[in-house]
């Protein structure tokens, strides 16, 4: 029994439980598999990964504070975070993965990284 490559139809030699007929095939299907419908989840992905790398700029010593301003200048989306974390006192953090912002008086925040 021949198997035929599900991509482009070719026949697969090789390996016993060999899927496709090459890496490019196999690519392709993978690609076309991971497509997400309208972008949504790619555009908020890249969205989250920019604020994670421009917190994790503004704080290499994994506590600091900065300006609102500052981090708009950097480009900065305040709707888009991964979660959020109450203290008992009340403070409300917003985290993007370990890297977290604390709304401070006067348009500024506490950067923190979350061990």
């Amino acid at each position: 029994m021949q198997k035929e490559c599900p991509v482009c139809g070719d026949r697969i030699i090789g390996r016993a439980d060999k899927k496709f007929c090459s890496d490019y095939c196999r690519n392709a299907f993978n690609n076309q598999l991971n497509k997400d419908s309208k972008n949504l989840v790619r555009n908020i992905n890249n969205l989250l990964r920019k604020n994670y790398r421009i917190l994790e700029a503004l704080n290499p010593n994994e506590k600091t504070k900065t300006t609102k301003a500052r981090l708009i200048a950097k480009g900065f989306d305040f709707q888009h975070f991964t979660s959020i974390y109450v203290t008992k006192t009340g403070n409300t953090y917003y985290f993007v993965y370990d890297q977290g912002y604390l709304p401070l008086e006067n348009e500024f925040y506490a950067l923190v990284k979350r061990n």
